[in-house]
């Protein structure tokens, strides 16, 4: 047989190979991510992404009196009609919108940090999909916290109901964040 016909099944095996062990290793690390037990903060958190209900989560952790102040990340477009709503006044509560720079988790963990420093807040709850929880408490773990400021991370109660081509994305796509955070090393 020639090494061009061994060649590819060789590479359709080792395909086979990788999207098992990705889809194997994200199910324990990422879709089972475990979440922390809810506690009295200072603020919460709502990390930008899909919106899958998570900014009436962290506002309704907020009337259940868990904070005070609830910081919603809003790297969108002025025309966000779920922002435009979620970020509307409250008498209740302090709802502040504010886009993170640079958007991504990492520039979401500074300006939470920024406003800690600023408002001296030690504890937060950070609300992001279950998935997303170990790469976030990793960047917020060394972008936030302090010996005396604490984060507990919850996620966004709901299904997730991916097809497996979009759960092998999706792991995938927290490995090369989670290789990106290990490479940008702590906020200091």
């Amino acid at each position: 047989m020639s090494r061009r016909r061994l060649l590819i099944p060789a590479s359709m095996a080792a395909l086979v190979v990788i999207l098992f062990l990705n889809g194997a290793s994200g199910t324990l690390l990422f879709a089972r991510a475990q979440a922390d037990p809810l506690a009295k903060v200072d603020a919460i958190v709502v990390l930008g992404g899909e919106h899958d209900g998570r900014e009436a989560y962290g506002v309704g952790l907020a009337e259940q009196g868990y904070a005070d102040t609830v910081l919603l990340s809003n790297p969108y477009h002025g025309t966000d009609a779920v922002m435009a709503e979620a970020c509307q006044p409250r008498s209740d509560i302090e709802v502040i919108c504010k886009a993170p720079v640079p958007g991504t988790t990492r520039g979401e963990a500074l300006m939470a940090r920024a406003l800690a420093e600023a408002r001296d807040w030690n504890s937060i709850i950070v609300v992001s999909w279950r998935y997303h929880l170990p790469r976030a408490r990793k960047i917020f773990n060394e972008c936030f916290a302090s010996p005396t400021r604490s984060v507990v991370m919850r996620d966004v109660p709901r299904d997730y109901p991916f097809s497996v081509a979009k759960w092998q994305y999706t792991y995938l796509y927290q490995y090369g964040g989670w290789v990106k955070a290990e490479l940008q090393g702590r906020c200091d």
